[in-house]
């Protein structure tokens, strides 16, 4: 029992801040990552004697995450609300272009289709190889690096569509004045 405490306090403070990272980026909203964590691992304590492998927590702890993100959007209704626009330190990467641009990028890739969303979000936050990727999914190398292929394919796509077209006539003044 003892063990048992330590190895899951080992894997908290190894796996929280990533855990967290993830969730965030997930629902973008700080205590909705919060509570997917706080969830996580309680799903994870009720469940810590079913991991037979140590070396797989990792791929575990981000499974019960993402079935738990999915098991909260099926009951979750958004309250909107009215919220005033943060301001921010002078800092370059909270220049608007910059956080446009990270913005883009982030509904890029939530508009991708999930079987190429999944294995591109564990490629680009997880640092996942395709080899890990192929394991977390259940699939085979070959499917996820064909997934990924499309998944960038996808996305550059999506990001020159959403480029605004400047035409050299908009700045173009009346010259006789």
């Amino acid at each position: 029992m003892q063990h048992k405490h330590r190895f899951f306090e080992q894997l908290v403070s190894a796996y929280a801040n990533d855990l967290y990272r993830y969730a965030y980026w997930l629902c973008k909203q700080p205590t909705v990552a919060e509570d997917l964590v706080q969830e996580t691992f309680t799903r994870a304590w009720k469940a810590i004697d079913n991991l037979k492998d140590e070396k797989a927590a990792k791929a575990w702890l981000i499974t019960i995450l993402r079935r738990e993100n999915a098991r909260m959007y099926e009951k979750y209704q958004p309250q909107l609300l009215e919220i005033e626009e943060a301001i921010f330190a002078d800092d370059y990467h909270n220049e608007p272009s910059v956080q446009f641009e990270k913005q883009q990028l982030h509904q890029a890739i939530m508009e991708l289709p999930t079987d190429y969303k999944e294995p591109l979000i564990l490629q680009i936050m997880w640092g996942y190889s395709g080899d890990e990727i192929a394991l977390q999914l259940d699939l085979k190398l070959a499917t996820v690096n064909t997934r990924l292929f499309r998944a960038r394919q996808q996305l550059k796509v999506l990001l020159t569509a959403t480029k605004p077209n400047i035409n050299s006539k908009t700045f173009q003044g009346d010259a006789s004045k």
